[in-house]
């Protein structure tokens, strides 16, 4: 797993819940033996069952759901200031929730122009009907289904759009998430500004 990701992961974990509560979790799943006192590191590559030991000892120490746990990591990753920058890499997709949807086939291709080492999992979008899709992720990992249905959800917001998420289930083997999406009004309100050049100071 990449570090940017396992950071994330880490830094949502320190905000949301305290500097004390990642010290419990990074001892009970290795992170601080493994890696000491600092964590991960951004730019380095990590196995991925470093990852799901974080996820799982989170769900143990914070007595959380663990969909419910990964759907705010989802949230945090669009919602906190200092991820501006994916904020901006989704935000690229279209003017509308709408527009948006219809580019995560290409979600994959724009991130690697960002972070060429970056594995996303496939993005596959299904339209069933006037304002409803079916999007199936495929290549998952440590649930990044229901990560992707808070990311979803907070970028409905930040567009303004009325959209309904659900997650429909997991592949036996846990490679495979298929969400629905029903996007009610895709200008409900007036969401948050976003600027295609960046402000220079």
């Amino acid at each position: 797993m990449h570090g940017l990701i396992n950071k994330s992961i880490q830094s949502f974990l320190c905000d949301s819940f305290g500097g004390a509560a990642w010290q419990e979790i990074a001892q009970q799943s290795g992170v601080a033996q493994q890696l000491g006192p600092d964590g991960f590191e951004a730019m380095q590559t990590y196995d991925d069952s470093l990852t799901d030991a974080v996820i799982s000892a989170a769900v143990a120490v914070l007595k959380r759901p663990r969909d419910c746990l990964l759907e705010d990591l989802g949230t945090y990753l669009i919602s906190n200031e200092r991820l501006e920058a994916l904020r901006r890499l989704l935000r690229f997709g279209g003017v509308s929730f709408t527009d948006f949807l219809y580019s995560l086939d290409d979600l994959q291709g724009r991130s690697r122009l960002a972070v060429p080492e970056l594995a996303l999992p496939e993005l596959a979008l299904d339209e069933v009907g006037p304002g409803q899709f079916t999007l199936t992720c495929r290549g998952c990992s440590f649930g990044f289904g229901f990560v992707l249905v808070g990311v979803l959800r907070a970028l409905a917001d930040d567009y303004g759009a009325l959209a309904v998420l659900e997650h429909l289930g997991t592949s036996a083997d846990a490679t495979e998430s298929v969400i629905s999406i029903e996007v009610h009004d895709p200008a409900f309100h007036a969401g948050r500004r976003f600027d295609l050049a960046v402000e220079v100071r």
